[in-house]
């Protein structure tokens, strides 16, 4: 089989295995399980506990030891089995635990799916910056065909829905198996120092103000990945319990309509070289939180009727907030730092965004919610809710506009050496 073909397989089951429950997911801790919003940020938490060292221990093994395919496919065996043991769970506690171990093995496999294809590719003699991106795109479309065939299926609020996604893992663990070899690379000296072994040097970055600031704000803007991921679906299937749209396509379909978030994405990814290139890194990235804003902003205001549009555009503008901050964030560390520190920087935004940034945004939004949005009969305040999340976006937007300080170069994306 071509090597294309089969890393687009590879990369539309890695996300399909988290598309079938991440956005859902909210839907059976509230309402079949009945738990409280306080725990459901703890289980969230895990995806940036899992993203602060696993990434790293996985990659040194990889690097090292054992193939990078290897390492993927166990990992995924792993992972599957873990997520299959969801529904046997009856204590959100024990639910953190177990998440927690899920995590601390799929999320690994996000970077690991990097390397493998790369290294494919390579191999091939394939230009990997031209292949790999049209290859990466059938990641997303993976995680909107998960969403939509745990919607429609019926299962956006059952178990089924970690059954779905522990078949996908296991068959894309066995899979990976015959994926081309990705052997370790060079052995590590014996004079590397600890620092240097984890790839920590990319925090020597923090004595530079702008990359200081950046990375902050990285982590900051990270918090608000999770909200959406966290509530947005819980928030469509609330309607539910407003007669006049209980019978809406917004409610029977939540999950299809979420999924507008994902399809914008595949399609700002193509936009991102034009933006760069005629308004800068900053400006692009201005843009992305002024979307955030958007986002929360249109949900609040949204509703199944006359309020569709803003729902839908909520939808179309998250394309616009998730790539242009994550895309260009990237590029702008590309830019900014050294080939020796590039890898670490890298690995060091990862961190500051799917880990303390999720992390903030877990912890902060169930102690936030329980306490002043939920009311004593257990009704949410969504328009509130969302309003919140909102104000936090606007304040990161205007503080960043003030404090990153960053000069464009027109071409600036030229400069990328890969």
């Amino acid at each position: 089989m071509d090597v294309k073909l089969r890393l687009t397989a590879m990369n539309f089951l890695q996300f399909f295995v988290w598309g079938a429950w991440l956005i859902t997911f909210a839907n059976y801790w509230f309402g079949t399980m009945g738990w409280g919003p306080t725990e459901f940020g703890t289980v969230f938490l895990t995806l940036g506990i899992s993203s602060l060292f696993m990434p790293t221990i996985t990659g040194i093994i990889a690097d090292r030891w054992v193939n990078a395919e290897v390492v993927y496919g166990v990992s995924h065996i792993l992972a599957g089995l873990a997520i299959a043991s969801f529904p046997f769970i009856t204590d959100p506690n024990t639910f953190f635990w177990v998440a927690l171990l899920a995590m601390s093995f799929y999320m690994p496999t996000i970077s690991l799916t990097n390397t493998i294809g790369y290294n494919a590719l390579s191999k091939a003699k394939l230009d990997v910056v031209k292949s790999f991106p049209p290859i990466r795109v059938w990641g997303t479309v993976g995680f909107i065909a998960a969403m939509w065939f745990t919607n429609l299926t019926g299962n956006k609020a059952s178990e089924n829905m970690f059954y779905i996604s522990a078949l996908a893992s296991a068959i894309l663990g066995i899979y990976s198996f015959t994926l081309p070899k990705c052997p370790p690379g060079q052995k590590a000296s014996k004079n590397a120092s600890f620092v240097e072994l984890f790839g920590l040097e990319a925090f020597k970055l923090f004595k530079n103000y702008k990359m200081a600031v950046f990375f902050i704000f990285s982590m900051l803007l990270g918090a608000s990945l999770q909200l959406t991921n966290m509530y947005g679906d819980r928030f469509l299937d609330h309607f539910k319990d407003v007669p006049q749209y209980a019978d809406s396509f917004v409610v029977k379909y939540s999950t299809i309509i979420m999924s507008i978030s994902q399809i914008s994405e595949t399609l700002f990814i193509l936009t991102i070289p034009f933006f760069l290139k005629r308004f800068g890194i900053k400006k692009v990235m201005i843009m992305s939180m002024f979307a955030w804003v958007l986002r929360f902003a249109f949900f609040a205001f949204g509703d199944p009727g006359l309020g569709l549009w803003m729902i839908i555009m909520s939808g179309i503008v998250y394309g616009m907030a998730f790539d242009f901050f994550n895309i260009s964030g990237s590029l702008f560390i590309e830019t900014e730092t050294s080939s020796k520190m590039r890898g670490s920087a890298q690995g060091l935004f990862m961190m500051m965004t799917n880990g303390f940034g999720t992390m903030i945004g877990a912890i902060v939004s169930g102690v936030v919610i329980e306490k002043f949005f939920v009311g004593a009969d257990k009704v949410w305040d969504w328009h509130n809710i969302w309003l919140a999340f909102a104000g936090y976006a606007l304040v990161v937007a205007i503080l960043f506009l003030f404090l990153f300080k960053h000069e464009h170069k027109p071409d600036e994306i030229g400069e990328i050496k890969h």
